[in-house]
């Protein structure tokens, strides 16, 4: 009897504990779904941020700011960015330091710059600011009001995309046809670019060894093929391949020419072609035509470089991530939901996939690298 009075003590406690859990995590819960309601809140602020100019400011003051210095600078009422600066300093984005001098300002709080808040500084290096301002504009975020009804509609007639549906055409015809978002759009890319290929150069110089000429694939503005070149100087020739509308008003820079053209139709001969955030727009069948035309263009001991997101599904390989990893997986997956918002079929890939659309279009060998501090993968990919 008494082991029984024991097993049921067991018992009680595992249940007891059970429930404990249940109600923790409805709690939790309960919290969590506000940050869903108000989720648009934070792009929205920092958008705000950028406009105004906040971390310009302050960068151009060299020195930690009071609320009044902030205000007068801005032009905007001290209680107003007063709301804006502790909703941004709660989110770590600016950082407060207390001031022991206190005067007839009222200086007890100063703010200060942070590594994030740098990002956001319009002329900055390594800034962000456009890249925030392209996906807060209203032509991008108007689809994501259409996406449940596109999930419908492909199993239904596969009709507008999201795109379509809010702006009237898709993303490339819309682009071409306005010249204020296209500028917008090629800045937000230059963004992920002055970031991505300084990953690159830094940890995976040795990609480029021996290639002495390469093609910029879809290269916008030519962001990225300025830094390749000027990181690898034994490359003696770039090629920024682009629209013709694109590479009209695209950067001028040394060992770089221009060449206008469709990508779908050739690609401009080099000894690789080097493709950044562009196969993730289409679907598997314009990718492996995009890839085929690349493989046609390269020497025979030549390759091509993709730079793009490597999405893994698999939990047990999610288990054995690291952190860092595992958050750079979770971009790549709201980046997933943004080619769903704003492309007809583009996507963001597996390795199987990618594997897929690769010996599709006659690459059968290829290495796959992470990029050490980058959200995306480069991947080497060879012809047979």
């Amino acid at each position: 009897m008494a082991k029984m009075q024991e097993g049921g003590d067991h018992h009680d406690e595992l249940t007891c504990r059970a429930k404990e859990e249940d109600e923790q995590e409805e709690e939790r819960a309960r919290i969590d779904i506000y940050k869903y309601v108000f989720g648009f809140v934070e792009m929205a602020v920092v958008k705000c941020a950028i406009e105004l100019g906040i971390a310009d400011t302050i960068e151009r003051h060299g020195r930690p700011m009071s609320l009044k210095e902030l205000s007068s600078a801005l032009g905007c009422t001290p209680h107003n960015i007063h709301r804006i600066m502790r909703f941004l300093v709660n989110r770590r984005i600016f950082k407060e330091i207390k001031n022991d001098i206190v005067n007839d300002e009222g200086a007890g709080t100063l703010y200060v710059q942070t590594s994030l808040s740098r990002l956001l500084i319009k002329s900055g290096e390594r800034s962000m600011a456009s890249f925030v301002l392209m996906e807060s504009s209203k032509p991008m975020l108007a689809p994501w009001h259409c996406l449940s009804a596109r999930l419908k509609a492909e199993v239904i007639d596969n009709s507008l995309t999201p795109f379509e549906e809010a702006n009237g055409q898709d993303l490339w015809s819309y682009t071409a046809a306005n010249p204020e978002h296209s500028q917008l759009l090629n800045e937000a890319m230059a963004c992920n670019a002055r970031v991505t290929v300084a990953a690159i150069l830094d940890s995976c110089l040795e990609v480029f060894d021996g290639v002495g000429s390469i093609v910029d694939v879809g290269g916008g503005n030519g962001t990225a093929m300025q830094l390749l070149v000027k990181g690898c100087p034994w490359i003696k020739e770039g090629i920024l391949f682009d629209l013709p509308h694109v590479v009209s008003v695209a950067l001028k820079s040394d060992r770089v020419v221009h060449v206008g053209g469709d990508m779908f139709e050739s690609v401009p001969k080099a000894d690789a072609a080097f493709l950044m955030w562009v196969l993730h727009d289409w679907e598997d069948k314009d990718c492996i035509q995009i890839l085929k035309n690349c493989r046609e263009a390269i020497s025979e001991k030549g390759k091509v470089i993709i730079v793009e997101s490597v999405i893994e599904n698999n939990k047990e390989q999610n288990n054995g991530m690291k952190k860092d990893e595992l958050e750079f997986k979770d971009v790549g997956l709201f980046l997933d939901m943004v080619m769903m918002a704003h492309t007809n079929k583009g996507k963001e890939r597996t390795l199987d996939q990618w594997v897929y659309v690769l010996h599709q279009a006659g690459f059968t060998r290829y290495n796959v690298r992470s990029i050490k501090g980058a959200i995306s993968s480069l991947i080497e990919a060879f012809p047979i």
